[in-house]
């Protein structure tokens, strides 16, 4: 298999901690990592488009050569092939707790901080919008204050006592923040207390790059 990845970009970026995490855990998934440079816009030649005619990353081209295109997608299809250790959980309940945070963390951490960037400075080069970025400047605080409450409590991680792809998309967020240089509430302690520590991991070492 081979997963087609930019550094920085958030969802490989998700894809590939989620990966370091099950190596950590005691299973590596045999996956080639290929980069596709988004600066320079090889997105937008045909071979890349023949395997997402969206232009997207990350995507995953199976042996046979299918591809998937969506990093939860992508996630699942590897979870459900390789269930141990579980990082989307390990019951029921769980299962629905870490998918309930990472869908807010998605939407309402990553989205905002990526369409903030995109209307500031994007790397890809679309044109500045200052009303959007403010905007979502406005938006970002609720799900992060929302986070910062369920990290009061001291867990290592997001949904508990284990990492779970919560963990790899509030990462992936976080990192594609420094990046854009869109600063974080010093406020949200204890979010930016989980940041510090997740990123002193290995696991967070072998992936991340900001």
């Amino acid at each position: 298999m081979k997963l087609y990845m930019f550094q920085v970009a958030p969802n490989p970026t998700r894809v590939r901690l989620y990966l370091a995490e099950k190596a950590a855990g005691g299973t590596t998934i045999p996956v080639e990592q290929v980069s596709v440079n988004l600066p320079k816009g090889e997105q937008r030649k045909p071979e890349h488009l023949a395997r997402n005619p969206l232009g997207r990353l990350p995507i995953l081209e199976l042996d046979d050569g299918l591809c998937l295109t969506e990093s939860l997608a992508i996630i699942e299809y590897l979870e459900e092939l390789y269930p141990e250790p579980p990082v989307i959980g390990r019951t029921a309940i769980e299962r629905a707790r870490v998918r309930e945070l990472e869908r807010i963390i998605e939407l309402g951490i990553l989205a905002p901080i990526g369409r903030i960037i995109h209307a500031t400075n994007s790397p890809i080069g679309l044109p500045p919008n200052p009303p959007l970025a403010e905007h979502f400047r406005k938006v970002l605080p609720e799900a992060a204050r929302l986070i910062d409450q369920r990290l009061s409590d001291g867990r290592a991680f997001v949904a508990g006592d284990y990492p779970s792809i919560a963990d790899c998309t509030l990462a992936a967020s976080l990192q594609f923040a420094r990046f854009g240089k869109v600063e974080l509430d010093p406020q949200w302690q204890h979010l930016l207390r989980w940041d510090t520590a997740y990123r002193a991991r290995a696991v967070a070492q072998s992936v991340l790059v900001l």
